[in-house]
């Protein structure tokens, strides 16, 4: 079945699917994918499919599901509340340095990125680390610390995560840092992230949890993964309460880090600058209550942007390609959605397969950023035509800007 913007997936004994995917490729495995979740009995209408679909865990990313009645903690996946923040500035592309490396140093010196033990998260200030954390993020940590107690006091191995020391972090694998110019030469801030150590635990706990339900109360499901919990249960509950946290620490992190990065460009451009011309800060892995075709469900965007009617949001392309700022038309049958980002077309094993170093510095000519072996997973060719997913979801959103970066900071 077809229609003039999007393809129906018809799934027997189950809801359809509307696919955002016209002129852009998706997988018989994603298909598949799709279809198990759709056969969940509580999904509500249809599921909305973004053009940088792909496969997932349990459902694939790219995906719009709303649920009446149940939610499925694999389909809001472990990085909680991952999303992006982008702040224009004053700046224009004169006032940036010839030479652009000791930018990224200091970005890189004001924001803990990776998985090495000096960058994982900031030390105690008591340990002497390279890199305490600044008063930002003491004062941020004040605002989720009592919520975050009474979660541990349900949830008591959550105390011992990552939480703290992890808040104004960046992490790896695709999460970023990017200076960027728009289409007229402005100077735009934009970063990727979400609630790192912390927010993995607690999807992971709450995931293994449903799972056990499912085996206690012998029900068979397509796939592990959708083991769900029950509205009206306490681990329902207790699962939306921590959820919940987790998505607002999320979108303090990039708070944090974004204070951070701006205090940073400070140190090398000394020409005073506005920032937060135009500020976004939205998730793109998350679930919440919100009322489509006349009744409140819960919206879990699995790689997936809101974009209500006049709402902008961002769709970062890959490490080399253009991004996007756009501005939501609130259509109806999307659930007022977007895509998040371009997708990846293939693993990151594959990647690093099939393309060589060589391949990666010549990718991302002009930016400065990291040109080695271990960010060849990242390459530009491992992600969709960014052009081709705008262009399928044209009736979802309007290009605002379009950013091209040229300081990138992978973790």
């Amino acid at each position: 079945m077809k229609n003039e913007n999007y393809d129906v997936l018809n799934v027997e004994e189950g809801r359809h699917v509307k696919m955002w995917t016209k002129g852009v490729p998706v997988e018989d495995v994603a298909k598949k994918q799709l279809a198990n979740t759709a056969k969940m009995p509580f999904i509500y209408k249809h599921i909305a499919v973004m053009p940088d679909v792909h496969l997932g865990k349990g459902s694939t990313i790219g995906s719009v599901i709303p649920t009446l009645g149940a939610v499925i903690p694999a389909a809001v996946g472990v990085d909680i509340g991952c999303g992006m923040m982008a702040a224009k500035t004053t700046l224009t592309a004169n006032d940036l340095p010839d030479n652009l490396s000791a930018l990224r140093s200091a970005i890189e010196r004001a924001i803990p990125h990776g998985m090495s033990p000096k960058t994982r998260g900031y030390r105690g200030r008591d340990e002497g680390s390279w890199n305490t954390p600044p008063a930002a993020v003491d004062v941020a940590w004040g605002q989720l610390k009592d919520e975050f107690d009474a979660i541990c006091l349900k949830t008591p191995k959550l105390k011992t995560t990552n939480n703290y020391r992890h808040l104004g972090t960046l992490g790896s694998g695709n999460h970023f840092v990017e200076v960027c110019l728009d289409e007229v030469g402005f100077v735009w801030f934009m970063l990727h992230s979400g609630s790192r150590g912390v927010g993995n635990a607690i999807g992971t706990h709450f995931i293994e949890l449903a799972k056990k339900d499912m085996r206690t109360h012998f029900i068979n499901l397509p796939d592990q993964d959708l083991a769900y919990l029950a509205e009206g249960t306490q681990h329902y509950n207790d699962y939306i309460e921590a959820v919940s946290w987790a998505q607002k620490f999320a979108r303090t992190n990039r708070d944090v880090m974004m204070h951070n990065l701006i205090a940073a460009v400070r140190t090398v451009i000394t020409k005073p600058f506005e920032t937060h011309v135009e500020a976004v800060n939205c998730h793109h892995n998350y679930v919440q209550k919100e009322h489509h075709f006349g009744k409140d469900v819960l919206i879990t965007r699995k790689g997936a942007v809101s974009a209500r009617p006049g709402e902008l949001g961002i769709i970062p392309g890959s490490m080399g390609a253009k991004s996007f700022i756009v501005r939501g038309k609130g259509n109806p049958d999307s659930f007022n959605s977007c895509s998040h980002g371009a997708g990846r077309t293939m693993s990151r094993t594959e990647a690093k397969r099939r393309y060589t170093l060589d391949d990666q510095i010549k990718a991302t000519e002009g930016v400065e950023c990291r040109k080695d072996e271990n960010v060849i997973d990242e390459i530009p060719m491992a992600y969709k035509d960014i052009d081709a997913v705008m262009h399928a979801q044209r009736d979802l959103v309007d290009v605002v800007h379009i950013l091209k970066q040229v300081v990138c900071v992978k973790g």
